[in-house]
């Protein structure tokens, strides 16, 4: 039992997706939440499997986290979306450089009836700030990742002090899709990304109210974790994988893939 439940757990944030059992290669990425619940790894992976012939082992977990895997060399590269906490990554000797790949946005879910009125907000700052003046039920991913930190910075920028929320606020310390689920079931307010929100099944009662102020821009990197750090890091690998994440190819499946209609990331690599 003990082991069925250890390996329930690494299933989690541990991913093998989308190779072959005779890929010549063998890398793992730590990837965010929000990208793999998207559905675009599923489109990426056969493809860099067929071109690179690499077998890329995806760990699902936040940025945080992501990062935290990273500086400890148990991947070889990370593709996360926090600027700051990436930054922080490279100027610390813990990666080589971080490479734009594509972006998003952040968009706020809730109930139809929008008790907080946030439908008719013109910033995320009043979006905010309406759903704390209402004391609206808020769910938080609270799990230290790039949406958990955006989340943060808007709450701030708002200024208000989520140590001080009361009942109504609610982290999880979830991913993504768990967290969507759970403001789903609470029919609460929260921060989500496009992609994860338009490839969500369980929407229910919900609806996308807020979007569009340039604040919630999304941009996510791909960081290759630095060799002088971790010498067993595939660094060749990770330099092929990136030259193919910024390729004309990799640009036509991102900006191509689609759900309902709605494109959910734009390629924007700079050759």
């Amino acid at each position: 039992m003990k082991l069925k439940k250890l390996a329930g757990l690494l299933a989690t944030c541990f991913a093998v997706l989308g190779t072959t059992a005779t890929a010549s290669d063998e890398m793992k990425m730590a990837v965010t939440t929000s990208f793999y619940n998207s559905g675009l790894a599923d489109v990426l992976l056969p493809e860099i499997a067929q071109d690179l012939d690499i077998e890329l082992q995806l760990l699902v977990v936040g940025t945080g986290q992501a990062i935290k895997l990273g500086q400890a060399g148990d991947v070889d590269a990370i593709l996360v979306h926090s600027r700051a906490a990436e930054e922080a990554f490279v100027s610390q000797g813990y990666g080589t450089h971080r490479r734009e790949i594509m972006y998003n946005d952040f968009v706020i879910i809730g109930p139809k009836d929008d008790p907080a009125g946030i439908e008719a907000a013109k910033t995320a700052t009043m979006a905010l700030k309406a759903i704390e003046k209402e004391k609206a039920l808020f769910v938080s991913r609270g799990d230290d990742s790039g949406t958990h930190k955006k989340e943060l910075k808007l709450w701030s920028d708002a200024d208000l002090k989520v140590d001080a929320f009361g009942a109504w606020y609610r982290a999880v310390g979830a991913g993504m899709g768990a967290a969507l689920n759970t403001a789903t079931g609470m029919d609460a307010y929260i921060l989500s990304d496009r992609a994860s929100w338009l490839n969500f099944a369980n929407k229910g009662d919900r609806k996308l109210l807020f979007a569009g102020d340039p604040v919630l821009f999304n941009q996510y990197a791909f960081l290759p974790v630095n060799p002088e750090r971790h010498a067993h890091v595939k660094t060749a690998l990770s330099e092929k994988l990136e030259a193919w994440l910024t390729s004309d190819k990799a640009a036509e499946l991102i900006n191509g893939y689609q759900i309902g209609g709605e494109t959910l990331f734009t390629f924007n690599a700079v050759p």
